[in-house]
């Protein structure tokens, strides 16, 4: 219960993160413009003089990219229902496909536009960052189903890995003027509260790498 408790108190701050970011660009707040203005500007013009700086992060950027991982991922799913690990499926859609509709929804809520000086194309609008929204809720998803098989002396290294991946992805989105910063917070607020709804609805049930495999079919 405590676990659950922290869990819907922590959505909940992530979800006010997100609404006072989107007050904030709506207002005009000061503070969060003068944020916003003191990376990009800085980084446009650095930017803007070093083109393979740019290529790298551009590059980095569609590798890493959430929807390619959500394409990647109906694989996993279509192998979860087939083996009847049917909550884990469920969990999978959920946490990792559906986190493109809400993103595309909170996209058109908000209806902020991209900032003037993006180094490269970027299509939709730019308030909350897809690319930080997505790899938020799908790396938490990932290492949800992942850390019960893993040695726990791998445990350390298995989440400094998933951190790496949301941090820079969500500091590439900014390094390529794409992305205001207060975008990239509110897409990690937003989608670290989308999996813990996800996770509290339908949570997987991975077993340990020293459990006993379940009989076929007993999943639900």
């Amino acid at each position: 219960m405590n676990r659950r408790r922290l869990l819907i108190g922590s959505a909940l701050v992530a979800v006010a993160g997100c609404a006072a970011l989107w007050l904030g660009f709506t207002q005009g707040w000061h503070w969060q413009g003068a944020m916003d203005s003191a990376a990009l500007d800085p980084l446009y013009r650095f930017g803007a003089a070093h083109p393979a700086w740019v290529t790298g992060w551009d590059v980095y950027c569609t590798v890493v990219n959430p929807v390619m991982i959500r394409i990647l991922s109906v694989f996993v799913i279509v192998w979860a229902f087939v083996r009847r690990r049917h909550r884990l499926a469920v969990f999978l859609v959920g946490s990792v496909v559906l986190s493109g509709l809400v993103t595309e929804l909170a996209k058109a809520a908000a209806d902020r536009p991209r900032p003037s000086g993006a180094l490269v194309a970027a299509h939709s609008t730019s308030f909350p960052s897809g690319h930080a929204l997505g790899l938020m809720a799908i790396v938490l998803a990932v290492l949800t189903i992942v850390w019960p098989s893993v040695r726990p002396r791998l445990h350390i290294s298995l989440a400094v890995f998933g951190g790496l991946i949301v941090l820079t992805i969500g500091a590439a989105r900014v390094v390529l003027n794409v992305h205001h910063p207060s975008d990239v917070l509110a897409g990690w607020a937003l989608g670290y509260a989308w999996f813990v709804l996800c996770l509290l609805l339908v949570p997987p049930r991975v077993r340990a790498a020293d459990e006993t495999p379940a009989a076929p079919g007993s999943e639900r």
